[in-house]
């Protein structure tokens, strides 16, 4: 299983970028993804989550309204949509899945949820 996440860069706050993970040795209908960040000096946390099973969206408070969380089945990717990004935002961001039966909703934020991670990509919000 490989998770491969791209779109990372440097970008004004206010402006946007989007994610892609593309996954490889598995069929992401069947997965729950994700994605989290690590900003320097911090601990890594969840920023979004789809269900596999009723595709459900979860966004942490501080990127709700901003971002969104997509996937396309057919092309085994899925996607964050970066908008009015904030300096704040900066950190790296990895992209994560989990098979759906052993996925807990009620825990979508906890890193401990999800088996397979990307590499991580960078992104740096700052003029």
């Amino acid at each position: 299983v490989q998770l491969q996440a791209s779109g990372g860069g440097l970008v004004q706050p206010g402006g946007s970028l989007r994610l892609s993970c593309a996954a490889s040795g598995l069929i992401l209908d069947y997965y729950s993804i994700g994605w989290f960040r690590q900003a320097p000096g911090k601990e890594r946390e969840g920023v979004s989550s789809i269900n596999s099973v009723d595709g459900s969206t979860y966004y942490a408070d501080s990127v709700k309204g901003r971002f969104t969380i997509s996937r396309d089945n057919a092309k085994n990717t899925f996607y964050l949509q970066m908008n009015s990004l904030k300096p704040e935002d900066t950190a790296v961001y990895y992209c994560v899945a989990e098979a759906g039966y052993m996925w807990s909703a009620s825990r979508w934020y906890d890193a401990a949820e999800y088996d397979y991670w990307g590499q991580g990509t960078l992104v740096t919000v700052s003029s």
